[in-house]
């Protein structure tokens, strides 16, 4: 990216006015990791935090995650028609793999996902998930946070890295794991902890019979040993004519009634901020602060209308405070 970064608060402005054509300009500004736009990227995390709304922003932030081949994007391809069916605008944030020549995304022309190419309600962005191992690329936790001041849907989908994924569930309200019946799924993630992570399960392919209806008792088995037995499983199918699409999106919808929205936006503006500051000062720094917990327990004093950068700098005067000693 060349010349001056975009203007961070004018860009807020425009996602506070509901202007959908400022989201390419936003994924711009926070991808870009140079000071000057990381500064400009505070003052629109500023301009569309809960003390500048009033709230916290509308959107329903969604992350789509499972193992890669699951049909994710299939699966998009079917819900975002139905989405707008219910005139409701939409930004995908679709975390590919990282290519090792470019250090782009390397599906970034976003093919996998039919979508009308005219339709001003709905953007469509590609990101490299980098060397991150939690499925989201480094912009992926800013981009959706701005975001969702604008859109009322913001989906995430990440790159598919199996057991290491479970990063997605501290960015989104509302976590659909897809697995894909046959495949020994159940099993590793039972194994991994991934079972633990989904708000929604959703069976893929559900148009091979037999093998998906095997697929849903082995998840409901598995939910009930963990004692998530309330957790909605559902199958579906992206192949014409779709199946279960619909019971999804209703699904989803029923998850954020029920949620408390301002607690789980909180924690994980919370996490965000220490994981952006263990990047920035490593582990030694978070050790600094007394670890993990107890860099979360000291940001739960802090004001929850505070962006994740302000949140960031206030661990940061913390760690200085702490090493400085009496």
């Amino acid at each position: 990216m060349t010349g001056s970064p975009a203007d961070g608060r004018e860009l807020g402005a425009r996602l506070r006015e509901h202007d959908l054509s400022a989201a390419p300009a936003v994924l711009n500004l926070v991808e870009n990791r140079n000071a000057a736009s990381r500064a400009q990227t505070e003052a629109l995390l500023a301009a569309v935090s809960p003390a500048a709304l009033g709230s916290e922003a509308p959107a329903h932030i969604i992350g789509i995650t499972g193992p890669p081949g699951v049909g994710k994007s299939s699966l998009l391809s079917r819900l975002v028609p139905a989405w707008r069916a219910r005139e409701r605008s939409i930004a995908v944030l679709a975390v590919d793999p990282t290519s090792r020549r470019s250090g782009g995304a390397l599906l970034g022309d976003r093919a996998r996902i039919e979508v009308d190419p005219c339709d001003r309600n709905l953007f469509i962005r590609s990101t490299a998930a980098g060397d991150r191992l939690g499925g989201l690329a480094p912009a992926t936790r800013a981009a959706a946070g701005a975001l969702a001041a604008a859109f009322d849907l913001v989906v995430i989908e990440t790159v598919g890295v199996g057991q290491s994924e479970t990063e997605v569930a501290d960015v989104a309200d509302t976590v659909a794991v897809v697995v894909q019946p046959g495949s020994g799924d159940v099993l590793q993630f039972l194994k991994s902890g991934i079972m633990e992570v989904p708000d929604v399960l959703v069976v893929s392919k559900a148009d091979l019979g037999n093998v998906a209806a095997q697929a849903l008792a082995d998840l409901r088995v598995a939910l009930r040993s963990l004692g998530a037995a309330d957790t909605p499983v559902l199958a579906v199918s992206a192949l014409a004519p779709a199946a279960g699409i619909e019971a999804l999106v209703d699904t989803l919808d029923a998850h954020r009634a029920a949620l408390d929205l301002p607690a789980r936006r909180l924690r994980a503006r919370r996490r965000h901020a220490v994981a952006d500051f263990v990047a920035e000062h490593g582990e030694r720094g978070l050790r600094a602060l007394g670890g993990r917990r107890t860099a979360e327990k000291w940001l739960a004093d802090q004001d929850s209308g505070l962006d994740v950068p302000a949140l960031q700098r206030a661990l940061e005067a913390q760690q200085a405070l702490t090493e400085s000693g009496p």
